[in-house]
């Protein structure tokens, strides 16, 4: 156990220095004001407009950095830093929600299958890794059946959720890319201003990163706690 628990810090760090500079990197950009003193929420129903999607709305939701779209009601939630506010933050973030508004109506397969990963993962990844350690209490490593049965299940719960994460990956990362080249081609903010959303844009990804990455590596690491001990 003593190996998971360093395993756990370590992630938990590198999360937290990841999360406290993605924090800095917008609280930075958000002091870089648009020329052309569009609001988050504008510059979302602009690159809405600019594709043709009539049918998603942009709603204002509390808290920060708890922007996200939503497929199921079609609506973009910008947090209160960014539906009312004109900075560089602002606008990569409006742009990067409303490039999963881009994926949903152009059917992007990866944000398909992410969808269908969510009604799975929110039922057995709070529960998977108690699943392992029964399995595990019930002599999965030493190769006793129902044990082992038990613990593979877990990791098959586990596995999904894992799944998920680096199913998460080229649907931000892409988002991101969309968001970018529309707000360079459609000239919607200066040099400056498109450098500091696209570094924003670059630390919010990493915190995907990061997230897939740990959840990997506790994935193979309880994997090997029961298929180590077999012979």
């Amino acid at each position: 156990m003593m190996g998971y628990y360093i395993l756990l810090g370590a992630i938990a760090l590198v999360s937290w220095l990841v999360s406290n500079k993605l924090k800095s990197k917008f609280k930075y950009y958000s002091k870089v004001h648009l020329q052309n003193g569009m609001s988050g929420a504008e510059i979302a129903e602009k690159m809405l407009a600019d594709h043709g999607i009539r049918d998603v709305k942009v709603v204002s939701t509390p808290g920060m950095l708890t922007d996200h779209y939503n497929p199921a009601n079609k609506t973009v939630n910008l947090s209160e830093g960014v539906y009312g506010q004109r900075n560089a933050s602002a606008a990569a973030v409006a742009a990067h929600e409303c490039g999963h508004a881009v994926q949903h109506a152009e059917a992007y397969e990866w944000l398909g299958l992410r969808s269908k990963l969510v009604p799975v993962v929110s039922v057995t990844s709070g529960m998977s890794q108690w699943v392992v350690f029964g399995g595990l209490a019930l002599g999965a490593a030493a190769g006793v059946g129902f044990g082992y049965w038990v613990a593979v299940a877990g990791l098959i719960m586990m596995g999904m959720a894992t799944l998920f994460s680096l199913v998460t990956l080229p649907v931000e990362y892409d988002a991101s890319n969309r968001a970018l080249a529309w707000l360079k081609n459609k000239h919607m903010v200066t040099s400056q201003e498109y450098e500091g959303s696209e570094d924003a844009l670059k630390w919010a990804a990493r915190t995907y990163l990061v997230a897939a990455i740990g959840s990997l590596a506790t994935l193979v690491y309880w994997g090997l706690q029961v298929f180590g001990g077999r012979d």
